[in-house]
């Protein structure tokens, strides 16, 4: 089987969020089940030079818009999988990676330039798997190129939702002027008055996945559908829910290299180590027996972070400690500033982001908060379950199908969830952990139950494998 992953950011070479995780590390995996797969990517700005091993085409020449423009194509294996990142400046060399209000035309081209590269390769394709919204373009040119070209023939394509929140919207009179000015394509764009690349993706690609089971459910309510719940239950046959997995070449608290101490399910004692380390990073007073509650996470209305707010009170007024490493929103991060003035000696806090200091938390921290208002996924829950952090969560989306509730009874479970989103019902949760922490042989048994779950990339590789099978059926 032969795979292309077509993505608007990946790692290492570009991340936002956990788009970026999740296309970076996909290829790779699927490569290690035997998968003959490879990445396809735009070469931005911020991409670091070194991950480039050379350039492999010099004058990749793409027809756009009436004319005749050139790319070049760099490639790299500083993923784990055969990668090609197609370098247009015009188009990719910003201050950002999104954020601009021809972002349609830039992920347009972007499309239209991989599937040149792709038919440029010569060797025909089984699966085009794409991701978001960004891609959703592709979808209807490989539909459409399906019905006379033989090399795309056989070519299937599985559009996976990352986040059906952001849905690529532009005007519909600007479909002719990318080349989907058929009657095909535009029936395939419409929504509401609007053309939209995420409904096109969903509705022109073979088979469909996202990124939780439970998310999956509940993008086809009207709740959490945004319009587009209608077509997700009418193609609810098609419709599959996998699991992000975590890359744990790099989140392995045994071989972790930003870590002062190592640790695994069987030894917790480097896990001591590093909260003593976190807690002198941020200077703070070390006292290794009251827990450490951490967030790690953008600071937006969906991570719920309001909640956090309400209730960091009670948190503190136990003792306890809150470290955060977040940016976002003004006001939350007024906040994290104001209450690190106000409790210098239980709050730690970093305004922006650091991948070190994020790994170093995850190991030192006893408790994740992550009370989102919706999460299709989310990677910081599995993280933390990995690092033997007890995570306390919304059971939204991917939240609801990693994290098991603790049960004293039968010593199952890995975390807590509560259901409605207030914040008295995120206190009870708060407040279950907390006594169960002060036990010391239970809360091992919490944190060993979950560092001891796969939730390897390895994994989730297998179950694409398998939906990609279904898909070519």
């Amino acid at each position: 089987m032969r795979v292309a992953v077509l993505a608007a950011e990946a790692v290492p070479y570009s991340k936002t969020g956990g788009l970026g995780d999740v296309a970076g590390a996909l290829p790779k995996a699927l490569r290690q089940v035997g998968v003959d797969s490879l990445l396809i990517a735009p070469l931005y700005r911020q991409t670091k030079e070194n991950l480039l091993d050379h350039l492999a085409i010099d004058d990749l020449r793409i027809d756009w818009r009436g004319r005749e423009v050139s790319a070049q194509v760099y490639y790299s294996e500083a993923s784990g999988a055969p990668t090609f990142l197609i370098h247009q400046p015009e188009m990719f060399f910003r201050d950002s990676i999104y954020g601009y209000r021809e972002d349609y035309e830039r992920f347009a081209f972007f499309n239209h330039a991989a599937i040149v590269l792709l038919r440029r390769g010569g060797k025909p394709l089984d699966i085009v798997h794409l991701n978001d919204w960004h891609c959703g373009f592709a979808a209807v040119e490989i539909a459409k190129l399906r019905r006379w070209d033989e090399f795309w023939r056989n070519t299937r394509t599985v559009f996976s939702i990352h986040n059906l929140a952001y849905q690529g919207a532009f005007g519909m009179e600007e479909l002719w002027k990318l080349g989907f000015g058929d009657d095909f394509s535009r029936n395939a764009f419409a929504f509401d008055g609007a053309a939209s690349a995420m409904k096109a993706g969903l509705a022109d690609s073979d088979m469909l996945s996202t990124v939780s089971r439970r998310y999956g459910f509940e993008i086809q309510q009207s709740e959490n559908g945004y319009g587009l719940d209608w077509l997700l239950r009418r193609r609810s046959d098609r419709l599959f829910g996998i699991v992000n997995g975590v890359d744990y070449d790099v989140w392995n608290p045994e071989t972790d290299p930003d870590l002062p101490a190592h640790f695994n399910a069987h030894d917790l004692s480097g896990k001591r180590e590093c909260k003593r380390a976190l807690l002198n990073k941020f200077f703070l007073p070390e006292n290794l027996d009251q827990p450490i509650f951490a967030s790690v996470t953008r600071l937006t209305a969906q991570k719920g972070f309001e909640l956090i707010q309400q209730t960091i009170g009670e948190i503190l007024a136990t003792g306890a400690y809150f470290i955060a490493l977040g940016s976002g929103e003004g006001e939350s991060e007024n906040f994290l500033q104001r209450l690190k003035n106000a409790a210098p000696n239980q709050v730690g806090i970093y305004i922006g982001y650091n991948e070190t200091l994020a790994h170093q938390i995850e190991a030192g921290a006893d408790v994740f908060l992550m009370p989102s208002r919706f999460e299709p996924c989310g990677l910081n829950q599995m993280y933390s379950l990995r690092y033997g952090t007890v995570p306390i969560v919304r059971a939204v989306g991917g939240l609801d199908d990693t994290v098991e509730n603790f049960d004293r009874v039968s010593g199952t479970g890995n975390g807590f969830k509560f259901d409605e989103f207030r914040a008295d019902k995120f206190v009870e949760k708060i407040y279950e952990a907390l006594f169960n922490y002060h036990e010391p042989d239970v809360w091992r048994r919490i944190q060993r139950n979950g560092m001891i779950v796969d939730n390897s990339w390895e994994n989730a590789a297998r179950k694409y494998v398998s939906l990609y099978q279904m898909t070519r059926a």
